[in-house]
């Protein structure tokens, strides 16, 4: 099938997932055809498999990229040796990176059980390497007395869930600035781990 006239390969290419992580956050993933991405994007439908070899494969990179993204700028941030400082920093910097990215965010939890089972180990292999990140923070700060918790592993989750749960209900405009969440959070995550 012919491309559309006037579609390029480097700017159809994402606007294809563009449309396919719009489509996927109002709709879930299963309700949505590629007949509908294709019509979102402006290309027949045939057209969608030179950008994309199936559904699947937009889901995986949308969640792929998320999370590399995710990971090289956490991984960016200068190393702190202070457990606490670097605590706070992690605290703020989950928040406020997810904030910018809801659809991503919701994406990225609630497709999971959609993913083929080589793909979700892939995901899930990115994710852990994230939540690491937080884990060896909270063990440091165990080990140095700064943070007293039953389980490093389990806190780590705990912490992540309550930073991603502001996704749910924080809007631009709203009562709170993001700055003044951020604060607020940071309080309950310092207070939860303090030894």
């Amino acid at each position: 099938m012919a491309r559309t006239q006037g579609s390029h390969s480097d700017i159809t290419g994402p606007r294809v997932r563009a449309a396919a992580l719009k489509l996927f956050a109002e709709q879930g993933y299963a309700a949505v055809s590629m007949r509908q991405i294709a019509r979102e994007v402006g290309v027949q439908a045939g057209a969608l498999y030179n950008y994309t070899p199936d559904k699947q494969s937009l889901l995986f990179d949308i969640m792929e990229e998320h999370l590399s993204d995710l990971l090289a700028k956490v991984r960016a941030l200068p190393l702190l040796d202070d457990p606490v400082a670097a605590l706070e920093r992690f605290t703020r910097f989950h928040i406020r990176y997810h904030s910018a990215r809801p659809d991503e965010v919701f994406i990225a939890y609630m497709e999971l059980r959609n993913l083929s089972s080589e793909n979700f180990a892939r995901i899930e292999a990115m994710r852990g390497a994230y939540e690491d990140i937080l884990e060896n923070i909270l063990a440091a700060g165990q080990q140095a007395g700064c943070f007293a918790v039953a389980d490093v592993k389990v806190a780590t989750l705990a912490v992540i869930a309550m930073l991603t749960g502001v996704n749910t209900w924080f809007r631009e405009g709203g009562r709170l600035s993001l700055d003044e969440v951020e604060t607020i959070y940071w309080d309950m995550v310092r207070r939860a781990v303090s030894a």
